[in-house]
């Protein structure tokens, strides 16, 4: 017997001697291992591989162990054993693998016997800050079956800033001063490892051009989307030229600047701009129970009354088992990323399930959820990413994307996904946290088509590039002023003053809850309520002063404020208690004139008698002029 298990021991240490040994080890050995990536603040990661070996029989020791790292950047590579002894490493390169050979010099005999030893290295890649926020990627685990236990521990610096996303969600998490350690457990990271992001936004500058036309002989109004407020993000337009007539606002939330165009005339607009990208939705006004309505109704490209539509959404109830489903079943076609590129709709997109882009992605998610009595709709808007295999884009025209947003009546916010990352990626979770790449250019519920986004208002066969997105910073001027100016729509004595007030948003962003209010005197008389005001967009009401007899009831002051600006406008009192005593004069002279006539102390027989007696000298007929015979 013991000469049995002397061969056999001999026979391990020459398989292990040639390399063989991590195959063997898989087998005949049991791993645990514990991974602690510490991101500093310059963005370089500090990874320990906490490794602990247990043998499975007794006849079998390890002499040495590899870990392969796959198109993983490594540098100041060490090993050491528990004892904090530095270990023999040597490093080779096979491909797009990093091999780290270590050979122990001693050996752990005995079946359950442990050896713990530790591989680190230093990584500049995990962590990027792009723009105003850290962006972590964690490789998943390959070779899972490798491992009997398997645990990641990420570290962030305090430094970073609050969490904005992180997929996925942590086993358990612990903060202190200097940062805050996320736990994942083997089942979490085995499919797409860990993609997080922090800081409490990101920032995107834009300059967009907009090329107008007026076909027409006679003038006419145009309009064009403006990239609009959501829960999400917030936008600055620092210039606009030329200016437009006014911005509205449509049901969807768009901001459509209105142009006013001469005859045959053409427009060139250029937009520049800032936008403040948000980790999660803030306060911002709700949607009407009209709009929701609007957003569960059939389109051309979300037939929301199809039988095979119906069927799915009754088997799929809630928006993320909509999601988990459209990513699953669908499958991104890149081939089909080409100009004037044909929009299958929810129903084909059922159809040719292996031919998808985003629109089909988007699509049917929303005839699903439209049908599950979810209200959806689409954005078109730009997505930033370095890699477009993993991430692609779908719309050609300047490299737009196209995403859903279903409405979350508990947050009370439209929450957007991304159902084609979510499927490109391997399975990062794009449904429970957007990144902080996503900039909306337009919304689409009513209309699945209207508003056209930027970057396709374009003349001529071809076309140039108008849409230019990059990292940037807040501007300097972030808060709008509202301008107030009246004028007078009717000025008619004994009537009452009309004024025209017009509120305007001079830019850059967006006003919210204004309240225009009018005083008489320091007394409040009236007050309006704009629910939200566009930069460049007009509002108007008019101002009645109330005339009144000698001025009583006319204010001497009337003042007009909003959101801290105000204006003062003339009530003409002084003129309207001259009009009244001058009226009132006249008033009393008539009714003491009527008052003598009656009891016949003023006569004014004489006077016409004199004034007949005029017209008779200056009337009177002459003879006929005599002929002579």
């Amino acid at each position: 017997m013991r000469i049995k298990r002397f061969f056999l021991l001999l026979l391990a240490l020459f398989l292990f001697s040639f390399g063989i040994g991590n195959a063997l080890a898989q087998v005949e050995f049991l791993v645990d291992s514990e991974v602690n990536y510490n991101v500093q603040d310059s963005g370089k990661t500090i990874v320990t591989h906490d490794i602990t070996l247990e043998n499975n029989f007794s006849t079998l020791y390890a002499t040495s162990y590899t870990l392969s790292l796959q198109n993983i950047e490594s540098e100041n590579i060490t090993a050491k054993d528990s004892q904090g002894v530095a270990l023999q490493t040597e490093v080779k390169e096979d491909g797009e693998f990093l091999n780290i050979k270590v050979t122990f010099a001693d050996a752990v005999v005995g079946k359950g016997e442990k050896r713990n030893f530790f591989i680190s290295y230093e990584n500049s890649n995990f962590a990027v800050r792009t723009g105003e926020v850290w962006e972590i990627t964690i490789p998943r685990m390959s070779e899972p079956d490798s491992f009997r236990s398997y645990k990641v521990n990420l570290t962030i610096p305090a430094s970073f800033g609050s969490e904005a996303y992180i997929s996925p969600q942590a086993l358990s998490k612990v903060q202190n001063e200097s940062g805050i350690t996320y736990l994942f457990g083997k089942e979490q990271i085995v499919q797409s490892g860990v993609t997080a992001g922090f800081g409490q936004f990101q920032v995107f500058s834009f300059n967009l051009s907009y090329h107008l036309e007026n076909p027409l002989p006679r003038a006419a109004e145009t309009e064009i989307a403006l990239p609009p407020d959501t829960a999400f993000q917030k936008v600055y337009i620092t210039t606009i030229n030329p200016k437009p007539k006014d911005v509205k606002i449509d049901p969807d939330g768009n901001w459509l600047a209105v142009y006013s165009l001469k005859p045959r005339e053409r427009v060139d607009v250029i937009v520049n701009g800032s936008v403040q990208i948000f980790a999660g939705h803030r306060p911002f006004p709700k949607p009407t129970e009209e709009a929701l309505a609007d957003n569960l109704k059939e389109t051309e490209f979300w037939q929301v009354n199809d039988p095979a539509i119906r069927q799915l959404a009754s088997q799929y109830k809630t928006a993320r088992e909509i999601y988990d489903y459209v990513t699953t079943n669908l499958k991104y076609d890149l081939s089909r990323v080409q100009p004037n590129v044909q929009r299958m709709g929810a129903v084909a997109a059922l159809s040719n399930k292996e031919k998808a882009i985003c629109m089909e992605y988007t699509d049917l998610f929303i005839a699903i959820a439209r049908a599950a009595g979810i209200p959806a709709r689409e954005v078109n808007g730009f997505a930033y990413t370095e890699n477009p295999d993993l991430q692609p884009l779908g719309l050609v025209a300047d490299v737009l994307h196209s995403w859903p947003e279903y409405y979350d009546s508990q947050k009370g916010a439209w929450i957007p996904i991304d159902p084609t990352w979510g499927s490109t990626t391997g399975g990062v979770d794009f449904f429970n946290k957007l990144d902080l790449r996503h900039f909306a250019f337009v919304v689409h519920g009513q209309d699945s088509i209207k508003p056209y986004p930027p970057g396709s208002y374009k003349l001529g066969s071809n076309p140039q590039k108008d849409v230019y997105v990059t990292f940037g910073k807040l501007p300097a001027e972030r808060v709008s002023k509202a301008a107030i100016s009246a004028q007078v729509v009717r000025n008619i004595p004994f009537f009452h003053l009309i004024y025209s007030v017009t509120i305007k948003n001079q830019g850059p962003a967006g006003l919210y809850s204004i309240y225009p209010t009018v005083y008489f005197d320091g007394k409040e008389e009236s007050r309006d309520f704009i629910d939200a005001m566009p930069p460049y967009s007009n509002y108007t009401f008019r101002l009645s002063v109330p005339f009144s007899l000698l001025g009583e009831g006319t204010p001497q002051n009337v003042k007009i404020t909003v959101d801290g600006s105000e204006i003062t406008v003339p009530t003409n009192k002084r003129q309207a208690i001259i009009n009244s005593a001058i009226a009132l004069f006249v008033f009393l002279g008539a009714v003491m004139m009527f008052v003598l006539i009656r009891l016949k102390k003023i006569s004014f027989k004489p006077f016409f008698d004199r004034i007949r007696a005029i017209y008779g000298k200056i009337f009177k007929k002459s003879p006929p002029d005599s002929v002579s015979p």
